[in-house]
Parts: structure tokens; sequence; C-alpha cells
């Protein structure tokens, strides 16, 4: 049940709350579909999927419809996961707060927005999406069934195919500033994802 309960507060707050801040600051929901995009429309779809399946995932385990996974059934792995889901919540949260007003779901490319290095993005170039992927592997640990693990790593590979494949392309392309930024700065992890001159993974 807790991992319900967490995953529905997650929800709420980082996607249905941050919406409709955005909308009441900026008069903008802040949402860019790409249908003409392929990739995009397929991102588009995968998150979906992948949000519903965590979803899933945390009913079929609260009800316990689902049985745990054989080793992960214990108090250690409960509290890591909690400690992790709270770090994921807590990065994803300041991350959408250092992108103020340039914060967006999905890609315009007619759109042009503030490059943003403040904050959490001084220290990697997709703080938010590192804090989705913590707390989704937070909340595999709390239920850990195959439904929600295969969430998790769904997610994963849903966000490498977003950032590679349609927010990277964009932002070379329209932003002067990012290969320099990119060059220095991690994709999800510290010094790690670096283009350019440092490494690139």
């Amino acid at each position: 049940m807790l991992a319900l309960i967490l995953e529905v507060i997650y929800i709420a707050l980082v996607l249905a709350a941050r919406v409709w801040l955005h909308r009441r600051r900026t008069g903008d929901w802040g949402i860019r579909l790409q249908r003409e995009n392929t990739a995009a429309r397929l991102c588009g779809v995968l998150f979906t999927g992948t949000l519903l399946l965590g979803l899933v995932g945390a009913v079929l385990a609260a009800t316990e419809t689902t049985a745990l996974v054989d080793g992960l059934d214990n108090r250690a792995t409960l509290v890591a996961g909690v400690a992790v889901f709270v770090v994921g919540f807590l990065i994803t949260w300041f991350g959408q707060q250092a992108m103020g007003r340039s914060w967006r779901i999905g890609v315009d490319p007619t759109e042009r927005t503030e490059l943003v290095t403040r904050g959490l993005f001084d220290f990697v170039r997709n703080p938010i999406f590192t804090g989705m992927i913590a707390a989704a592997f937070g909340l595999a640990l709390i239920a850990p069934t195959s439904i929600t693990i295969v969430a998790a790593v769904s997610l994963v590979l849903t966000i490498e195919l977003q950032v590679r494949t349609i927010e990277e392309p964009h932002l070379r392309t329209s932003m002067l500033a990012w290969p320099a930024y990119a060059s220095s700065t991690g994709r999800f992890v510290p010094l790690v994802g670096r283009i350019g001159g440092g490494s690139h993974v």
C-alpha cells in the first residue's frame, strides 16, 4: 500500500500540480506534442504506458494480487526503497523549480527557451529525469514485483530514447551554449555522458 500511496503523491505533485502551476504562472500548460515526429510520438506512448504500468504494479502489490520477488521482500529493501524514492522525488522537484519558465513536457522544434545551468543543472543536464528514474526504482524496491521492476527499467529506456533522439539534437541546434555545457556536464550522473571533449556515453 505504501508504494501505491507514494506513487499517487508523486504523480499528483510532479506532474499534475506542476502543469497547473506552470499554467497559472505563465498562461501556458507547458506540454509540447510533436505529432509529426515518430520518435516523439513513440516516447509519448512509452511514457504513458510506463506510468500506467508502474501504477498497475503498485495496485496489484497493494492488493496482494502479485507476489513479491523472493529475496527483496524484507525490511532492509523497504527502507532502501523509501530512501531512494524520497531522494528521487526531491531531485525531480528541485530540478523542476530550477527550470522555472523554461520547464516543458516534450519539445517544440520552433521554440527557444533559456538554457538552464543553475541549481541541480550545474551537476547534470537532466536532473528531472534522474529524479524520475530514482523514484521509479525506489517504488520498485518498496513493492518489488516483476511489474514494478519492468516499469522502472522501461522508464530508463524511454528516457534514454527521449533524451538522445529528441532533446539533445534540438538543444544542439537551438542553443549556442549547449555544446560547451554538454561537454562539461554529465547526462544523468555527474561527469558521465559528457559530449565533446569528455566521454560520449
